[in-house]
């Protein structure tokens, strides 16, 4: 058992703000960090310029040694990392598989921090797939009213592996995954330090997931931000969230692409009202049918223009949003 007044000797590997997040809970703790891992520069911005990650950043700016490599199926990464000889490794939002033999070199083996209360939302969008809620195809799923993070103990599966310690939240009625996304991270890092001290300690309590509870958190693509008007105006405003800041929810009207960021659903009768009708154009908002009720669109972005706010599209839009125009291709 290592020293606690010493503290563990832990590799890190992350890539978003997210994880430099937690990178920093460590760098501020009594722990000493040995490596830390991250993904390749990518190129970002219009120029393209390969950019180092949050973690990269943060990592060089305290000097620690970094390392980038595409794959750690290589033996030879393999090998590099062995010779860090660390107690543990703590997993935040990496994007790299780990194999077997990775999850074994550490002495204490890899932890992981996960955005959902597991096994509820395995996979590589649990803070989206939580404000959507189950959606059964017809968008009559009911939402999650609550979340949290897992630190959960690594095996060869996909967030299979024994949950060490939870910390959980609600799903506020607003939420977006740009508001719960912060709100995770402020609940995963003391919940990871109090696992690591659990660890120094041998106090681990590790719990089993049942599988049978299970669901799948499917990463996010752009092609399912589009907006289908046939679904309940309630599901279409927990995308319009789920889907904030990204890829932001989207759709058309009068051949050009808008992107929504802010709306809220309002019950209308829909008799004689197709599906993607505007219906009104006031100071709630952009009032469009749905499949049942409707829906106030407050926030959107037109073609080459910023987000912009009922006000101000009501300054220069009014045309563009005249009621019985229509939503959709």
């Amino acid at each position: 058992m290592t020293s606690s007044s010493t503290g563990l000797r832990i590799i890190f590997a992350g890539t978003p703000d997210f994880a430099a997040h937690h990178l920093q809970a460590l760098i501020d703790s009594s722990h000493q960090i040995v490596a830390v891992y991250t993904q390749p520069d990518r190129p970002a911005g219009r120029g393209k310029k390969l950019t180092p990650s949050p973690v990269k950043t943060l990592a060089l700016a305290h000097e620690l040694p970094v390392l980038q490599p595409e794959s750690l199926k290589d033996p030879q990464a393999q090998a590099e990392l062995f010779e860090h000889n660390a107690d543990v490794m703590v997993v935040v939002a990496y994007g790299l598989l780990l194999p077997k033999a990775v999850l074994e070199t550490p002495r204490y083996g890899c932890l992981n921090v996960h955005g959902s209360l597991l096994p509820r939302w395995r996979g590589a969008a649990p803070i989206q797939r939580a404000i959507l809620g189950d959606d059964t195809g017809d968008g009559n799923g009911m939402a999650d009213k609550e979340t949290g993070v897992t630190i959960m103990q690594m095996d060869v599966g996909l967030d299979t592996g024994d949950m060490l310690y939870k910390s959980a939240c609600d799903i506020e009625p607003d939420e977006t995954t740009a508001s719960l996304h912060d709100k995770l991270m402020r609940l995963g890092a003391p919940a990871l330090l109090a696992t690591l001290e659990q660890v120094q300690l041998d106090q681990l309590q590790p719990e089993p997931q049942n599988n049978a509870q299970a669901t799948y958190a499917e990463k996010i693509t752009k092609q399912e931000a589009q907006i289908d008007w046939s679904k309940p105006a309630t599901f279409i405003e927990r995308k319009i969230r789920a889907y904030n800041p990204f890829p932001v929810a989207y759709t058309f009207l009068n051949d050009k692409r808008l992107k929504i960021y802010k709306a809220t659903s309002i019950n209308i009768s829909n008799n004689e009202k197709t599906p993607g009708d505007i219906v009104a154009f006031n100071e709630d908002g952009v009032v469009v049918a749905c499949g049942e009720g409707a829906l106030a669109l407050q926030q959107l972005q037109v073609p080459g223009k910023r987000s912009m706010s009922i006000a101000e599209l009501q300054n220069g839009y009014s045309d563009l949003f005249s009621i019985g125009n229509h939503f959709g291709d």
